[in-house]
Formats: structure tokens, C-alpha cells, sequence
């Protein structure tokens, strides 16, 4: 957890999570990110499904490294939190990352396959799992006395669940047409506030790896 190179890589994967669909949904026509998922981006008749599903099995297999090496760090600290913390972030990394890179959703929500029944229960459990990350992180960090860190993770699990239940609304029918139905933009947004306790440690890392 102190070595600079993982916590490059950590940042340049939650990076690469805004900025490879920003530029591959430019070659999607039709495709509206505010409105789409970032799935939508990996489904058969994309023409950049094969890189986008790529990435999806990259970053399911580092975050699963990075679930084993939080587990590590939280572990002095508590260990309930510590296998909370395990379970969160590789439940993410297996469902919304692996499986939903090996199995593609489908470009229309109507049209329902194998694979894209195993992509949507996969990435809704992933989610859900993630969505915890912020409040575990929270707790850990007022158990080391990082009271800073704990009040931001905090924030950022209020952020998350406010911008998931928007996401999970925006595909009601009641919803539709409205701003609740910007899918695409509640999804990311929800995803980027599920993120900020990375971010907050990666900070931390290089801080720490510096003053060595």
C-alpha cells in the first residue's frame, strides 16, 4: 500500500473509468451520455465493444488485487471492517467488472440474453456492494484517528447513495422525459462518488511513500 507505482496505477484506472468512455462513446453514433450507461458502450453491435469490454476485465482484475491489499490495511485496525471492505470492493470488481467485461449487455433493455441477464445482475450487485465502500472507509479512517478523512468519506457515501437512487429512478417510467431520467449521467456520478475514498488514499499513499 506504500508503493508508488500501485497507487499511480489505482489512479490512472479510476481515471481511465471517465475518460475511455468519454472518447469511446464519440465513435458510437446515437450514442448520448447522459442519457445511456456505460455498458451500453461494450454491447454487440458497438463498434468499440471489443476495447471497451477489455478494459471492464482490466479493471475487475486490478481492483480485485486492490480489494486483497485494503483488506491488508484495514486488518490492524479492525477486522470485521477489514472483510466488509474485501467483500465491497471485489464484489464490485467481479460483477460490474469482470463478468459484465465477459458478458455484454444488450444495446436494447427489451431484448434479453444469457449474457446480458448474468452483465445486469452483475454490475446492479457490484454496484450496490461499491456503494458501501465510502461508509466502511469512513469508519476505518475515524478508528485511526483520521477524523479529516472519515467526515470526507462520509460525504461522499451520502453522494453516492443520492445519486444511485437517481440512477435507479431514472429508468421508471413515471420518470421518463424528465431530468431523473438522465441514466447515464446518475451512473457516473454516483460511480464518482463511490470513487472519492480511493482518491482520498491515493493522496494519502503518495504523501506517505514521499516521506519515507
Amino acid at each position: 500500500m506504500k508503493s508508488q507505482i500501485f497507487w499511480g496505477i489505482l489512479l490512472a484506472t479510476i481515471a481511465g473509468e471517465f475518460l475511455l468512455p468519454a472518447l469511446l462513446g464519440r465513435r458510437v453514433p446515437g450514442y448520448d451520455s447522459r442519457r445511456m450507461v456505460m455498458s451500453v458502450l461494450g454491447n454487440p453491435k458497438s463498434p468499440v465493444r471489443k476495447i471497451y469490454n477489455l478494459w471492464l476485465v482490466w479493471l475487475g482484475g486490478f481492483l480485485s488485487l486492490a480489494a486483497v491489499l485494503f483488506f491488508l490495511s484495514v486488518r490492524p485496525v479492525s477486522f470485521p471492517l477489514a472483510v466488509l471492505t474485501l467483500l465491497s470492493i471485489l464484489t464490485f470488481a467481479v460483477g460490474a467488472g469482470l463478468l459484465s467485461g465477459i458478458f455484454s449487455v444488450n444495446e436494447e433493455k427489451n431484448l434479453s440474453t444469457a449474457a446480458s441477464r448474468i452483465h445486469g445482475i452483475g454490475a446492479a450487485i457490484g454496484f450496490m456492494a461499491l456503494l458501501f465502500f465510502p461508509l466502511l472507509d469512513a469508519l476505518a479512517a475515524f478508528r485511526q484517528g483520521k477524523a479529516l478523512i472519515g467526515w470526507m468519506d462520509a460525504v461522499s457515501f451520502v453522494l453516492a447513495l443520492g445519486f444511485f437512487t437517481l440512477f435507479v429512478l431514472a429508468d421508471k417510467e413515471s420518470f421518463r422525459g424528465t431530468a431523473v431520467s438522465c441514466e447515464g449521467l446518475w451512473q457516473r456520478l454516483s460511480l464518482a462518488a463511490m470513487y472519492i475514498p480511493f482518491l482520498i488514499r491515493i493522496i494519502e499513499g503518495f504523501f506517505q511513500s514521499f516521506g519515507r
